[in-house]
């Protein structure tokens, strides 16, 4: 017979574990923010690559410098071949005298200089789109909540249905959290930015993670007109056991094709697979270790 492993026994030490990592996420949030890129604060943003020889930052910056572009101009390594030059926003024209002037400084043969991107957002559209991207967040997770209830509404007992929808929130909360703080701390210390591929992670996040979430609970309803006369915390705590293999099995191949583009892939997608790694560890932990001890804790506390 299958051993079955305590893991409602220990509830109190994922959850410690689990408030630790969000309180600190949110200090940090509240502390430092996150790096907004341009897609939230405005600006235009050019990515270049030396072929040959890369000059040093501040030849780059003296040679922009020359164009007499007005504001603030940040010179950004990447890699070791190129820079990221962020400035205010700029029209197509003056994008192409940078480039020119960036060609004659560095690239008397024509070989040594190209541009890997160009974007450009204004202040209003930035502010526009950071509105954008938190009322997508917020209809996801009322939708979540929505489909959960809906989808339990005939199990009534020991827990209500709308109760599995709010835990899948706070799970959910949890994932999201604590994938915030990890680039809070990315954009302290490396400069790494957050734009709408950051957004399009943390959503890729909630639906991985409630995906999860909502296979241990669908077991423990199964389990709990199966089980008839077992007593509420063992039945969750045989749901986990029996579903267990399956979250790990499933999230451990995902992780091994994003941690393949991570290393192998482009750059501009580098941080994006690097959240949806963050989200899907810390979702599958949430799903085994949160979700279903905070389910037990609100049916005791409910007793008393």
């Amino acid at each position: 017979m299958k051993k079955v492993v305590d893991i409602i026994g220990r509830s109190k030490i994922w959850l410690t574990i689990s408030g630790t990592l969000v309180a600190l996420s949110l200090i940090l949030l509240l502390i430092w923010g996150l790096n907004l890129g341009i897609d939230f604060t405005g600006g235009s943003l050019l990515e270049v690559s030396f072929m040959e020889q890369r000059p040093q930052m501040q030849e780059i910056s003296d040679a922009i410098k020359e164009l007499n572009l007005g504001g603030e101009v940040t010179v950004q390594p990447t890699e070791d071949t190129g820079f990221i030059i962020r400035f205010h926003s700029i029209e197509e024209g003056v994008h192409q005298q940078i480039v020119d002037k960036l060609k004659e400084k560095f690239d008397a043969d024509g070989n040594n200089v190209r541009q890997e991107r160009f974007e450009s957002i204004g202040a209003s559209i930035g502010q526009e789109l950071k509105s954008k991207a938190f009322s997508a967040m917020i209809l996801v997770l009322l939708a979540i909540v929505a489909y959960i209830a809906w989808a339990f509404r005939k199990v009534s007992y020991p827990v209500k249905s709308w109760k599995y929808g709010v835990v899948a929130i706070v799970t959910l909360f949890h994932d999201v959290i604590i994938t915030v703080g990890i680039f809070v701390v990315l954009g302290k210390f490396l400069d790494v930015e957050v734009g709408l591929t950051f957004v399009a992670a943390l959503l890729t996040i909630l639906g991985y993670s409630v995906n999860d979430t909502i296979v241990v609970f669908d077991r423990i309803r199964e389990n709990i007109s199966r089980l008839t006369g077992t007593n509420f915390p063992e039945i969750v705590n045989r749901s986990i056991n029996e579903t267990i293999s399956r979250s790990i099995n499933t999230s451990f191949t995902t992780m091994l094709v994003l941690l393949a583009i991570f290393f192998f892939g482009g750059v501009t997608i580098k941080y994006f697979v690097l959240a949806l790694i963050c989200g899907i560890f810390f979702g599958t932990y949430s799903s085994i270790f949160v979700a279903s001890p905070l389910l037990v804790l609100w049916e005791k506390f409910s007793k008393k």
